[in-house]
């Protein structure tokens, strides 16, 4: 009997990760590498784009032979940091600088200007985004300003122009050896501010504003679709690319969350929580964005998303920055031994804050320490500010969606830092609502497999999917109302004194 497998390209901001799936979704190999981080200037974040590639060609090619010799290899599914920003030399391959991280701060100004003139409602409108530097439209127009020579070739054809998704697929069907697909899905296209959400397609209106040639852009498919073939001199065996998403939609495949009202929530570098809308484009009138969620069959499904940029990599900084502790694992037993009294808060603005306040100038700040504070409590209000970050993020929807949200309703959590006890609990009490841990945490490369395995036929439906999901442990709100509303009292007293704008 052959075992159709997937193999899922999972492609992140610190490291990148090949997994092989069955087709009963079980994870049967894996392989795992950290890249490293660029940083030029304050609030300047890079990737070498050539680096990623090869990390991810070498961890493919390990992954892959580990498969047994009459093991097919039904399908690729990647996913990815979303709104990283590449652009490469058509001819060569080689990028034309380093990719500009989604963190990177370098086009706050280009943002503030677009506000002046009177873009942000439109922008809203047609890409359900707002202006600010995380998205990629503006840093690609840096690159066109910037490199020298770049926009002579951009209007010339020379140059391409992709998010790590496009990067990789672009790579893996053959790159500049010709053949090579320019591609991306819905999803990421939806997050680089140059993408109409209603229509879509990209939109004239900002690629002029922008000064962005259209030429420079690739095609945009279903998140279940024929991206190519990965090509057999690249892989040592040709396979079909057929499921693609950016890493938080492919978290939200992952967890299932198929129904409008449902939740996710991942905590990797940064935070992302989802909420399915289904057909209906909510505007916020909160600072959240409308992006979306999937599209099969030409059909999109839509989400509100916050967003936070310092979650894991907070716990990274203490970790690094800090050293207070060396090992990340550390920080749930210490978390629990501290001063339960401490009302230390730590703001984690070190790139800017993201959603609900959207301040690039933001800067982090611990504040409410005393004599009594250390590295227990130090440690617990790095954890505790992305649990209040998430609650700014669910109180922000609750007031964007008509009738508020089901409060019994339970967030569905993935990522590193899920394995942490304490924090899932935390979470729960600042929350004031379940929140449910599947068995199989790695849902952002889940996620991109069951996209792929809906091309190839291995499941039929969504619904079908639904059934797979695994509860590992929910965790239920403890603390009294009063208590909980305190203690996030303090964070937004704490936020207040950070904040620009």
């Amino acid at each position: 009997m052959v075992n159709r497998m997937i193999l899922a390209l999972d492609q992140g901001t610190t490291s990148s990760r090949a997994i092989l799936f069955n087709d009963a979704f079980e994870e049967v190999a894996s392989a795992q590498k950290e890249f490293p981080q660029i940083y030029p200037q304050d609030g300047w974040v890079e990737h070498d784009a050539a680096v990623i590639w090869s990390d991810c060609r070498e961890l493919c090619r390990q992954v892959l032979g580990k498969a047994s010799s009459g093991d097919e290899i039904a399908a690729i599914g990647i996913t990815n940091q979303r709104e990283t920003t590449v652009l490469w030399d058509r001819a060569t391959g080689a990028p034309v600088a380093n990719a500009i991280v989604w963190q990177d701060r370098r086009t706050a100004q280009t943002c503030d200007t677009l506000r002046a003139e009177g873009w942000l409602d439109k922008v809203q409108a047609k890409t359900g985004l707002l202006l600010d530097p995380y998205f990629s439209g503006t840093k690609l127009a840096w690159f066109l300003d910037t490199v020298p020579g770049a926009r002579g070739r951009a209007e010339k054809g020379e140059l391409a122009f992709g998010t790590i998704d496009s990067w990789l697929i672009w790579n893996l069907t053959g790159g500049a050896s010709g053949g090579a697909s320019h591609v991306t899905d819905a999803t990421n296209a939806s997050r680089t501010l140059l993408f109409n959400i209603e229509t879509q397609d990209w939109d004239d209106e900002i690629l002029g504003r922008l000064n962005i040639p259209r030429s420079l852009l690739p095609q945009v498919l279903d998140c279940a679709a024929d991206f190519g073939m990965a090509s057999e001199a690249v892989l040592g065996r040709a396979i079909p690319i057929c499921g693609v998403a950016g890493d938080q939609q492919a978290a939200t495949v992952g967890q299932t969350c198929f129904r409008p009202g449902m939740m996710k929530s991942t905590y990797g570098t940064g935070c992302f929580a989802l909420l399915n809308t289904g057909s209906e484009k909510v505007t916020s009138h909160n600072q959240l964005l409308t992006t979306i969620g999937y599209r099969l069959d030409g059909k999109p499904t839509y989400a509100v998303e916050g967003s936070i940029f310092m979650a894991g990599a907070t716990i990274q900084w203490v970790r690094d920055g800090l050293k207070l502790i060396s090992d990340a694992a550390e920080s749930e037993a210490l978390a629990s031994s501290a001063d339960e009294r401490s009302r230390a808060y730590m703001v984690p603005a070190f790139t800017g804050l993201g959603a609900p306040y959207w301040d690039p100038h933001a800067r982090g700040a611990i504040l409410g320490m005393t004599r009594d504070t250390g590295i227990a409590e130090l440690v617990r209000a790095a954890i505790e500010s992305v649990s209040y970050q998430t609650r700014d993020l669910m109180e922000a929807m609750a007031a964007d969606i008509s009738g508020g949200l089901d409060a019994s309703a339970p967030l569905r959590v993935d990522g590193g830092m899920v394995r942490n006890n304490w924090f899932c609990q935390n979470l729960a009490d600042i929350l004031g609502r379940p929140v449910e841990r599947p068995r199989y945490t790695e849902t952002t490369a889940l996620g991109a497999a069951y996209l792929a395995a809906l091309q190839v036929g291995i499941c039929g439906s969504p619904e079908d999917l639904s059934s797979a999901w695994a509860l590992d442990r929910a965790f239920e709100p403890s603390l009294s109302p009063d208590q909980r509303d305190a203690r996030y009292g303090g964070w937004k007293e704490a936020v207040a004194r950070i904040l620009t704008t």
